[in-house]
């Protein structure tokens, strides 16, 4: 399956990477960066929007979707300091320069990570529906962390998450197709089968990701709080309201880190790009103008 009106490529951007790229558009770049459990498709209906106005990016990151998926030798394979390096590699062969990076779910924690590290490649962030990793294990307590079950389970030592994952790949993945979307007509039987047959085929590579934001991840953003590193572009935030559902207040989470910051919350599940496209494709372009 395509974006329509989008080109798609196979871009080399580290030693045995590849990143498989959808592309259409014309005017400044903006590289999109999908989330779990999906691939670059989740664009399919914003990217259109954007790509009369810029040059619209969506690759696969690394370990997902139809991109290469290394093996997991050790904690920095997948740090989201490895893939936001992919992202830059990216953006050097198509001669972008400084660019606008948009990111859902965990392209948000590679795009969030990008920002801190390449701050002279990143003239704009936008981050859907997380917040910092490291946020992200502080504001979970108790038995509202229950709905994150996925990053404890994932966060376990190399072995027993991926054979019980894969034993039951659809029923897995699918949970989460389900249980995340406030409008379930949004990801249509074909789009959920394309999203389940990539999950399928890159468990132990998901799997490290989500191990690398339990360990080395957590390291890196604890190292850059202490060194007082923050976002030094202009950042929008668009997320669900469920800051108050597990009892803090998103926004303040991320005040500290992004000192231009506009945070707004949407009706739209965690699927925001496929359930309500319009709206999220206004906050992009409105983060855009800035």
């Amino acid at each position: 399956m395509h974006i329509p009106g989008f080109d798609t490529t196979t871009i080399g951007v580290a030693d045995g990477i590849e990143l498989t790229t959808a592309m259409g558009g014309t005017g400044s770049p903006v590289v999109l960066l999908h989330g779990f459990p999906q691939t670059h498709l989740m664009w399919r209906h914003v990217a259109p929007i954007l790509a009369e106005r810029h040059t619209v990016i969506c690759p696969d990151l690394r370990g997902y979707g139809a991109s290469s998926k290394p093996p997991a030798t050790g904690p920095d394979t997948y740090a989201k300091r490895t893939m936001a390096a992919d992202i830059t590699a990216l953006a050097d062969v198509l001669g972008l320069g400084r660019f606008a990076l948009v990111g859902h779910d965990r392209g948000a924690h590679v795009a969030f990570r990008a920002g801190l590290d390449f701050p002279d490649r990143i003239d704009r962030l936008g981050i859907l529906d997380i917040v910092p990793t490291l946020d992200t294990w502080n504001v979970l307590h108790g038995v509202d962390a229950a709905v994150a079950f996925h990053l404890y389970l994932m966060a376990q030592p190399p072995g027993l998450p991926e054979r019980m994952i894969a034993a039951s790949a659809d029923e897995f993945f699918g949970h989460f197709l389900d249980i995340w979307s406030a409008s379930p007509a949004a990801i249509p039987p074909d789009v959920r089968a394309e999203y389940l047959r990539a999950c399928r085929d890159a468990v132990p590579s998901i799997v490290a990701d989500y191990r690398a934001t339990a360990t080395v991840d957590i390291d890196h953003d604890r190292a850059d709080l202490a060194a007082g590193r923050r976002l030094t572009m202009p950042v929008t935030v668009l997320q669900q309201d469920w800051g108050s559902a597990l009892g803090f207040d998103a926004a303040a989470v991320w005040r500290p880190w992004a000192p231009d910051l506009h945070h707004s919350l949407t009706r739209a599940g965690h699927f925001m790009a496929e359930e309500a496209p319009a709206d999220t494709a206004a906050a992009i372009l409105d983060l855009l103008d800035r």
